[in-house]
């Protein structure tokens, strides 16, 4: 289970790391990251734990399948959460096909995307040593589209 002082839970949060900050998007869940963002809410000058929150929806499936994801997502988390930064809102959205993923899909997808957040490689970009030379020096997949979005 994860912490209650480790638990998103006001909607303004929610929305901040969602607007505000960067996302990652695999298979099963998609990832928002707002590092590093201070809590109003709290009082004095101390740094606040990394918090995360799930979104579950209905696209998922019934009460039963929705409630197990998220107990899994909780529980992937919070071994993870040493890993963010202190004050860091992370929300985690699951897509359709998290409801008949095994507790190994999640994590792997998990992982990746927090990889990809924290600083690991962009998605697009060969690893060290593959084929080509130029790493991510090919350009955007969709030219005509702007991935990031104007909130950044």
């Amino acid at each position: 289970m994860l912490p209650t002082e480790h638990r998103l839970r006001r909607r303004e949060d929610f929305a901040t790391a969602v607007r505000r900050g960067r996302r990652a998007g695999r298979p099963l869940l998609v990832v928002h990251f707002r590092s590093g963002a201070t809590d109003p809410h709290a009082a004095g000058e101390c740094v606040p734990p990394t918090r995360a929150g799930f979104v579950v929806s209905k696209a998922v499936g019934v009460a039963v399948v929705r409630n197990r994801v998220k107990r899994r997502l909780r529980h992937l988390m919070r071994d993870r959460l040493d890993r963010l930064p202190a004050g860091s809102l992370v929300v985690v959205r699951a897509l359709p096909g998290a409801g008949t993923a095994d507790h190994d899909q999640l994590a792997r997808d998990l992982d990746a995307a927090l990889q990809r957040l924290l600083g690991g490689v962009p998605r697009g970009c060969n690893p060290p040593g593959a084929a080509t030379d130029s790493g991510c020096a090919a350009g955007p997949r969709n030219p005509g589209r702007d991935p990031g979005g104007s909130a950044q």
